[in-house]
């Protein structure tokens, strides 16, 4: 099928207009991460004279350690910032008034900086913290702040993450999937029945978009983890400010390689998400060419 002439002019528009802000973005970014490698690799060195050396990449089991954390941590918390925001936002759609109000409620925790949101979780999940006294307890509580399975960690993470999961689905769907389950209610569909079968196919691209930008956020963030988790294993955002912000100026290279593996990391699932959500998009027009 062949795209109309029309429709090509426009993207080479759009292309042309988006040109200069990106060329900007790319070169910008492309210098930081060039500095970064060749201080990595010795060649601008904080003192000393430049030489070749791969010491700062040495260490590669610790860096596959930070990684798995980092990777368990994105994973998890994505996860479950994709379910409870898409709940929030089947509910928005299908609630009337009580819905738009959530919805509300939940856009009003995005502008919530996670440094304040980490200190929030820490006061109400700790060994002695609002909720162990609120449930009369303090000696019993779970340990879910600095825990091994990084619990208070992906809570964070998964409330401020789902109200943005939640707006993304809105704006994505909210005006057309509206009409579509008014229709399914009048025919006699529950609500779970419009969730599932309504909501969830129109919400699947948005959920993927979402769900792209929160797992890397999430793989580079440093403040919940460094607040609320544990002292070891370190996460690679919490490693890399650790090493930069060190006393021993030797550590800088290392620091350097750190944020350079999170850096392939998080390149690595960009790539990976566009190619499946460009898939599901194939797959969902081949199917409906079938359908017309």
């Amino acid at each position: 099928m062949s795209v109309p002439s029309g429709q090509r002019s426009a993207s080479r528009r759009a292309l042309l207009t988006a040109a200069p802000a990106v060329l900007l973005v790319v070169l910008v970014i492309g210098a930081a991460l060039l500095t970064a490698l060749l201080q990595s690799l010795g060649f601008l060195p904080v003192f000393g004279e430049a030489r070749f050396s791969t010491e700062a990449w040495a260490d590669g089991a610790s860096l596959l350690e930070s990684a798995g954390v980092s990777l368990y941590l994105a994973t998890a918390s994505t996860a479950l910032a994709l379910v409870v925001g898409f709940l929030v936002a089947a509910y928005a759609l299908t609630a009337g008034r009580g819905g738009r109000l959530v919805a509300a409620l939940s856009a009003a925790t995005i502008p919530i900086p996670h440094l304040v949101a980490s200190g929030a979780i820490g006061l109400l999940l700790a060994d002695a913290g609002f909720l162990a006294r609120v449930l009369g307890m303090p000696e019993g509580f779970p340990q879910l702040v600095g825990d091994s399975w990084w619990a208070a960690v992906i809570l964070e993470f998964a409330w401020k993450e789902s109200a943005f999961v939640a707006l993304v689905v809105l704006g994505g769907i909210g005006r057309p999937v509206a009409e579509l389950t008014e229709t399914a209610a009048t025919l006699g569909a529950s609500a779970r029945q419009r969730m599932l079968h309504v909501i969830l196919p129109l919400a699947r691209v948005p959920l993927g978009v979402a769900g792209l930008v929160v797992f890397v956020y999430t793989l580079g963030s440093y403040e919940a983890p460094w607040l609320l988790g544990p002292v070891a294993p370190e996460p690679l955002s919490v490693r890399a400010v650790r090493l930069f912000g060190s006393v021993d100026l030797s550590s800088r290279p290392e620091a350097m390689a750190t944020a350079l593996t999170s850096v392939a990391v998080a390149l690595a699932v960009i790539g990976l998400g566009l190619l499946l959500t460009r898939r599901s998009r194939r797959r969902s027009r081949a199917q409906s060419g079938v359908s017309s």
